[in-house]
């Protein structure tokens, strides 16, 4: 029994992926929750276990593809070693059934000689075009072309191969003929629709063309009755590919009502995908006909025109050239620097920031931090500000609810959130990456300690998966470890709030009896959204932070 694997659900907003590694092939025997590929999303990269047993009959990836969620990655012949014996066992009494049944065709065959099969056809020119390849995908890659002028092709044969930025496949013929022209070549591009070869059918190598139990049926219908209506010549159907079409005929095309715009089912979903009438639509293809670069041009248009006019987006200007200037190297993003870039650029343009500052004396809490730490170390991690900073944000959460929602300005709604997960920013070399720590209002710090060192870990191997990245009420960015004082991080949208926390360092500090004392300060800095959060909310919240650092007890108040 042959059963589908497909891309799983990777989670919200992630609707693909690329292909890093493929860790089996075709022939290989998988078990399950054995990794399959190895994915980058736009949040971390992972392996992609198996959910399905057996032996894989066709794998459709390999590595640099992109992978749609809820596409086919493998597909697996579910069997154990005995059936496949048993299988190969049915194949050969098949292949001997097959080769009898052959011979005996043979000898009828040499009895009853066939002519040929009807009167013969008219000849007819038949345009073979590139089939749909699939949601999204207007052309591929000329790999190899399979046929020559002069073939005699045959239905279901390989004609091309091409390639998709999804897979290399090879493309079939849905007509039988000879070929009189080919109009691509290896190397050359081909949209879905293009001609690839043009065919003659009819009365050309019939013999080939018509299998001999065909023939035969035909030739006992002439025998049995003899009236020319019943002799027919076997005729090829030519899906959605006919030389004319009559008025009113279409070919698996459905009904266009009237007035209604020139333009292909595809283009049309295209349309309807990304909010563009394809009625205002300018076409540029046959007859005014509307292409997908025609939706595609006008979109583009559409949101520039928007963006001069209301002053919500910034036209992008064209880059000088700066090889002129001296040597360059190009770099292509990885695909977490992509999205990181691209939901950065949203959040500061969607939410209004403000962020606001204040420092924290944390001497008292250094020594205690210290003489904690031995006890949380015997459970293989290390107490940390940043954890300790987890408990605090946590109890400032439950006392000032407007930080822990998020806001549907469509619905002009706000969410409240009533669970508490904390997203921790971590420095890798692929990237920014936020792992959550999820119900941290019900762990102890020991337990924080310990999933913070572990996500941290596997955020910096690659190992991380997607449910770590997701479900975050708040974000915490400690860069105190480089150095530095303040800063204005970004909110993490759809949260609302973000803490950035900085280098600390002794200070000079009045003690109210006429003298200055070292006291070790700690930078903080709360940017958040205004539309939610006010100036007063936000300086109370940063304060019971600051309070909370510097007088713990007091938070259990």
């Amino acid at each position: 029994m042959q059963k589908e694997f497909k891309l799983p659900e990777l989670g919200e907003n992630i609707e693909a992926a690329d292909i890093v590694n493929v860790l089996v092939k075709e022939g290989d025997f998988v078990k399950k929750d054995q990794g399959i590929v190895e994915i980058e999303t736009d949040k971390a990269t992972i392996e992609v276990p198996s959910s399905v047993e057996g032996k894989i009959s066709k794998l459709f990836v390999k590595a640099g593809d992109r992978v749609k969620v809820g596409e086919t990655i493998m597909v697996v012949e579910e069997e154990t070693q005995e059936t496949t014996k048993t299988t190969e066992s049915v194949a050969e009494e098949k292949n001997k059934v097959e080769s009898q049944s052959a011979k005996k065709e043979e000898k009828k065959t040499e009895k009853k000689p066939a002519s040929k099969p009807a009167v013969s056809g008219e000849k007819k020119i038949v345009d073979f075009h590139l089939p749909e390849l699939g949601e999204n995908i207007e052309s591929a890659d000329v790999v190899n072309v399979l046929v020559k002028v002069g073939d005699v092709i045959q239905k279901d044969q390989g004609i091309i191969e091409i390639e998709t930025d999804k897979a290399t496949i090879e493309v079939p013929s849905t007509v039988s003929g000879k070929v009189i022209e080919v109009l691509v070549k290896a190397g050359e591009k081909a949209k879905v629709g293009q001609t690839i070869i043009k065919v003659e059918t009819g009365d050309v190598s019939e013999t080939k063309i018509v299998e001999t139990k065909e023939s035969e049926i035909i030739q006992e219908q002439k025998s049995e009755e003899p009236k020319p209506e019943f002799i027919k010549q076997p005729t090829t159907e030519v899906k959605g590919e006919l030389p004319k079409l009559h008025p009113m005929e279409f070919v698996e095309q459905p009904p266009i009502l009237k007035g209604a715009a020139p333009a292909a089912p595809s283009v049309r979903r295209i349309a309807r995908e990304i909010g563009v009438d394809i009625n205002k639509v300018p076409g540029t293809g046959p007859g005014g006909r509307i292409t997908m670069d025609d939706v595609k041009a006008y979109s583009k248009k559409l949101h520039e025109s928007r963006a001069e006019g209301v002053g919500f987006g910034i036209k992008a200007e064209a880059l000088p050239d700066f090889s002129k200037y001296g040597e360059i190297r190009k770099v292509e993003m990885s695909n977490i620097r992509k999205k990181t870039a691209e939901h950065l650029s949203y959040a500061w343009a969607t939410i209004p920031h403000v962020t606001q500052f204040d420092k924290a004396d944390i001497t008292n809490l250094e020594k205690t931090r210290k003489e904690l730490s031995k006890i949380v170390e015997r459970s293989g991690a290390k107490l940390t500000v940043t954890g300790i900073l987890v408990k605090v944000v946590v109890e400032a959460l439950k006392k000032f609810p407007q930080f822990n929602s998020s806001i549907d300005m469509e619905k002009k709604e706000i969410i409240y959130k009533n669970y508490f997960n904390i997203g921790i920013a971590v420095d890798t070399e692929h990237g920014l990456i936020v792992p959550v720590i999820k119900n941290a209002d019900k762990k102890s710090l020991t337990q924080i300690s310990v999933e913070m060192n572990l996500l941290a870990e596997k955020a910096r191997t690659k190992k991380i998966g997607l449910e770590d990245l997701q479900g975050g009420c708040f974000t915490i960015t400690n860069l105190g470890g480089i150095g530095g004082t303040y800063f204005t991080p970004i909110v993490n949208s759809p949260e609302v709030a973000i803490l950035g926390v900085s280098r600390s360092s002794y200070e000079p500090v009045w003690n109210g009896y006429g003298t200055f004392e070292p006291r070790l300060m700690l930078p903080l800095s709360l940017s958040y959204d205004h539309r939610i959060i006010d100036g007063a909310d936000a300086i109370r919240f940063l304060r019971f932070i600051v309070e909370s650092l510097e007088q713990p007890l007091k938070m259990l108040l």
